[in-house]
């Protein structure tokens, strides 16, 4: 008995020895991951937000450290950026979330714009031949589907109360706030600047005397500000049913538009499951047609084929990469214009990604009919927002009121700024049926390893150039090792619906000789709508970058 009193102790000992060293170990790992995490701008421990700007970004932080869902931080994001980037976004066009909850199931809440019952006869016969900074008209216009979806997603997902969403944007459109550098920006180009001046845009972004606002002036938006007071406080049915719903509908009847309040009010979100795919070890996961992300997985399979890593993107074979790049994403226009939208699977089948790929040379490209590509009218617009919120789940939504400005119509007695959203019909489609909804380049996505210890949430908006600039910055992140700041930073190659070749200002003039060589037709072309924001989770920490094209800045904690 008196020899197991020392050998009992010495086992506590041992015990309380190896315990201490174990929390040494956590305390030491915990230390390093923090150090690790917190060592560089946009790196986060918790949770985060990528928006078009960093003030909308912070009202996203804001909400997730008030104890708020992912989906009520991208709800009062998006509500921010209908003010910071209204070319892009607003309570008149619509969105598409996809969202995946803290247990990894995903799903999907569609509210993009839809046909309204009332048409104009043979309206495709109008569509524009080519892209226009003039939108083509108030016949174009979609029922807004926005803030239906906002209702149907915080109903679901929501923790905060649907009034706290709102206060942020209804103080900074009351009160305002410094014009922003992105929207000036814009303003500089003479097409934008005319656009403006020359359509019912000039009342809000006019002085008196009609001279645009720029620098040092002030944005306010007060008729917006009270449209979302009501909306705050009386539910998303304040906008299609009650005085709010019979102030836009006169509006763009007086502007010529179709609309009517029985659209409004029988506007339907739709919610779905989630498409996914394999991409490698980890899943994809998307929007179902009529969204681009079908086609997004087309090009991203198709490439992964050809057994990417970083030395893919190093010396002569960063040529080859770029050549065949660019031959994957003249056979993704090829796929653009299926008349029916939901006979798509094909683009997700790994037989069809191995056959296209096969046609791919390493040494030439081929004419259009080789890839039975149709031209049709390039599109620009639209806004994304990733958020991550600290519980693991996660938020990719799109927004758009499609062209710049949408219609370039603006609702006086409410506020808002109309989409053109019908015109996405335009070569994608031989008739519009009442209800239909077009087709949409947006792709909002979620991408994750087997058990969620890595994240990527990422989406884009500039209309055609969505799928590529996503297609670029998620093979640089997964495939060619860069960080997320540098994969989306990287310039873009996009090829236009006539198979031109267009490459942003500053891309690399040696890899432009590459592409000559492989005979590959470059435009002069250097306008660059894309943005692309993202989130990316893995050894611990969260990285996060909103694409500074258009001067976004990430937030998170």
């Amino acid at each position: 008995m008196s020899k197991s009193k020392p050998r009992f102790a010495c086992i506590v000992f041992a015990c309380i020895i190896g315990t201490a060293s174990l929390i040494c170990v956590c305390v030491l790992l915990l230390m390093r991951r923090r150090s690790c995490c917190e060592e560089d701008d946009g790196v986060f421990t918790h949770a985060s937000v990528a928006a078009d700007s960093q003030t909308c970004s912070d009202i996203g932080r804001d909400v997730l450290l008030e104890g708020g869902s992912a989906v009520d931080a991208a709800i009062s994001a998006l509500l921010c950026t209908s003010l910071i980037n209204p070319q892009s976004m607003g309570l008149g066009g619509g969105s598409i979330f996809t969202i995946m909850d803290k247990n990894g199931d995903v799903m999907v809440i569609n509210s993009r714009e839809m046909a309204p019952k009332d048409l104009t006869a043979n309206l495709l016969d109008k569509c524009p031949t080519k892209f226009t900074f003039n939108p083509p008209g108030p016949e174009w216009i979609g029922v807004p589907g926005e803030l239906r979806g906002y209702a149907v997603a915080h109903l679901k997902f929501g923790k905060l109360p649907w009034t706290r969403l709102f206060q942020p944007t209804i103080k900074l459109a009351r009160e305002g706030f410094p014009f922003p550098k992105y929207l000036g920006k814009l303003f500089r180009y003479k097409p934008v600047k005319t656009l403006v001046q020359n359509t019912s845009l000039c009342q809000l972004f006019c002085h008196k005397n009609k001279t645009i606002l720029g620098p040092g002036d002030t944005l306010r938006y007060p008729k917006l500000a009270d449209t979302l007071e009501t909306i705050a406080r009386e539910g998303a049915d304040a906008f299609y049913n009650g005085k709010i719903a019979q102030d836009l509908i006169q509006d763009v009847k007086a502007a010529g538009g179709l609309l009517s309040l029985e659209d409004l009010s029988s506007f339907g979100v739709i919610v779905n499951k989630a498409l996914s795919v394999p991409l490698g070890d980890l899943t994809m996961h998307f929007p179902p047609p009529p969204f681009g992300g079908p086609l997004l997985s087309f090009i991203l399979n198709v490439m992964q084929g050809f057994g990417l890593s970083p030395l893919s993107v190093k010396g002569e074979e960063r040529k080859l990469t770029l050549h065949r790049y660019i031959e994957t994403l003249k056979f993704a226009n090829g796929q653009k214009n299926i008349r029916d939208q939901q006979k798509t699977h094909h683009l997700m089948d790994s037989g069809f990604a191995d056959h296209i790929r096969s046609m791919i040379s390493s040494s030439r490209t081929y004419p259009a009919s080789y890839y039975n590509v149709t031209p049709s009218t390039d599109r620009f617009g639209t806004t994304h927002v990733s958020v991550l919120a600290n519980d693991g789940s996660a938020v990719s939504v799109t927004s758009t009121i499609n062209h710049l400005f949408g219609s370039s119509i603006y609702s006086p007695k409410t506020g808002i700024i109309l989409n053109n959203e019908l015109s996405d019909f335009c070569g994608r489609a031989n008739s519009i049926s009442a209800g239909a909804q077009p087709p949409s380049s947006m792709s909002p996505v979620i991408i994750h390893s087997k058990n969620r210890e890595k994240v990527l949430v990422i989406g884009g908006s500039g209309g055609s150039q969505i799928i590529t600039s996503m297609a670029t910055a998620i093979m640089n992140k997964l495939w060619f090792g860069m960080n997320l700041k540098d994969a989306i930073k990287d310039k873009v190659v996009v090829v236009n619906s006539d198979n031109s070749v267009f490459l942003e200002k500053g891309f690399d003039e040696s890899m432009k000789a590459a592409i000559r060589y492989f005979q590959h037709n470059i435009t002069n072309d250097t306008l660059s709508f894309h943005h692309v924001n993202g989130i990316m989770k893995e050894d611990g920490c969260i990285t996060a970058f909103s694409d500074e094209r258009k001067n976004g800045k990430a937030s998170g904690y």
